[in-house]
């Protein structure tokens, strides 16, 4: 395998598709050395293949709003590779959504599932559609309208979405309710991050930033430091982020900063309780405002406009929002200001210039196809009580969540550890792909 070729290749095919290239070229610079020392991958082509969607479906998503107008949004499902398994990914409502993103979000997803062990291929979904400033009833038309058009090439052993940026419970549960009408199937695992009581698992909303504490909580311990005490700045107020800030602070570390796309808030004393729980409020109202935080505990949190959680002094810095939101200049003012650890919980979440910088700057970097991945394990897991109809309680799923992550740091060390040095993104990126690419050889060419 030649990168540079098949970069090349690629580019020409996919124009302008700038998020899916840089996954790619992520990738497959990691995985270069180790793959050309399997003649067999190259004969069976499997880069080429991988790195191509296994089919895209595109469709167009109609619904009325408050007003009695008549709305269009486009909406997607990529389904990525199924070597492993049934389709697994989120679906993202944003309006920034289009095809390069979720192929992007769709091939790392591959990779972040594999590094799982658990029996889940990759894939991702969504639309154009902006949740911000909608009344419940029409994210409900929305949802309802979105699944009209999916729900057949969905199930538990066929494709099973979960949610994303702009998907949590709420809207989980309306698509959840549209898929059961139309395909008369309950007690199902056709989507995951269902509320408990019908369907859901316990530890769900908590389980991607649960999981990303514990690989960090490995990283720390990697270096013979603990968390006790450890100031940690978040970007975003979501499900991710609320998750994070709550097991972080069972960890004895404190919480710093929070984001939003309005400004950062500084909560010098770290985040309380009360305070975590308020972020499901903020998220719950739509106005995607970190400001209200500051409104609420003035005393405790402060806001300035326009700023980032990387401008907050901090020993852990954590992306929990977007992709490629912390840029070179923020890594270098994180650098400058003494930051000991960065862990991407959103799907990459660091530029390819800040990820360098914190290379270079011999600072612990791991991905977030290895740091998230106890969102989609913990909807693995849903799946499998969906499937026993049974439910596990809450101490049961955490320990399997603990373990898996535990896994998936092992694996990043045995393929990244060189010397007194570990590369978490190479090691991410090989344990990933080696399990795939196995399974490729091994089911033939089709």
């Amino acid at each position: 395998m030649k990168v540079k070729e098949i970069m090349k290749a690629l580019e020409a095919k996919h124009p302008g598709e700038k998020e899916y290239l840089q996954a790619v070229e992520e990738v497959l610079v990691s995985i270069e050395k180790v793959y050309n020392e399997h003649p067999e991958f190259e004969k069976a082509k499997i880069v080429e293949r991988l790195v191509e969607p296994d089919r895209i479906f595109t469709f167009r998503v109609t619904w009325v709003n408050d007003k009695g107008e008549v709305c269009t949004n486009l909406g997607y499902r990529v389904q990525f590779n199924a070597a492993l398994g049934a389709y697994k990914g989120g679906l993202r409502f944003h309006p920034a959504v289009n095809v390069s993103m979720l192929k992007f979000l769709g091939f790392e997803q591959i990779f972040k599932n594999s590094l799982t062990n658990l029996p889940l291929g990759g894939g991702k979904g969504g639309a154009d559609f902006d949740p911000t400033g909608k009344s419940d009833a029409e994210i409900m038309r929305f949802c309802q309208a979105f699944m009209y058009e999916l729900w057949r090439n969905i199930g538990p052993d066929q494709d099973s979405p979960a949610g994303d940026v702009g998907v949590g419970g709420r809207e989980i549960g309306y698509l959840y309710g549209a898929y059961k009408k139309l395909a008369r199937e309950h007690s199902t695992g056709a989507l995951t991050g269902k509320s408990y009581g019908w369907g859901g698992s316990l530890i769900r909303p908590e389980a991607t930033g649960f999981g990303a504490m514990y690989y960090v909580e490995r990283m720390v311990k990697e270096k013979k430091e603990t968390m006790k005490g450890k100031k940690i700045a978040l970007s975003g107020f979501g499900n991710v982020a609320w998750g994070a800030a709550t097991k972080a602070v069972e960890m004895g570390a404190k919480v710093v900063a929070i984001s939003g796309p309005d400004g950062v808030c500084e909560i010098k004393d770290g985040i309380t309780k009360e305070m975590i729980d308020y972020m499901l409020e903020m998220r719950a109202s739509n106005r995607n405002k970190v400001e209200d935080m500051a409104t609420k505990f003035p005393k405790a949190a402060k806001f300035t406009a326009g700023k980032k959680a990387w401008s907050v002094k901090c020993d852990i810095a954590m992306p929990c929002a977007f992709q490629n939101e912390l840029s070179e200049e923020d890594a270098n003012m994180l650098i400058k200001n003494g930051v000991k650890f960065v862990a991407e919980v959103s799907n990459m979440g660091c530029q390819p210039g800040a990820i360098a910088a914190f290379q270079k700057a011999k600072l612990p970097f791991a991905p977030g196809k290895a740091v998230n991945a106890g969102g989609v394990a913990t909807s693995g897991l849903e799946i499998c009580q969906n499937a026993g109809h049974i439910n596990w309680t809450a101490e049961e799923v955490d320990v399997k969540l603990h373990k898996i992550m535990n896994d998936i740091y092992d694996m990043c060390v045995e393929y990244g550890k060189k010397g007194n040095t570990i590369d978490y993104v190479k090691g991410a990126n090989i344990a990933g792909f080696m399990r795939v690419a196995k399974a490729m050889l091994a089911q033939g060419i089709i």
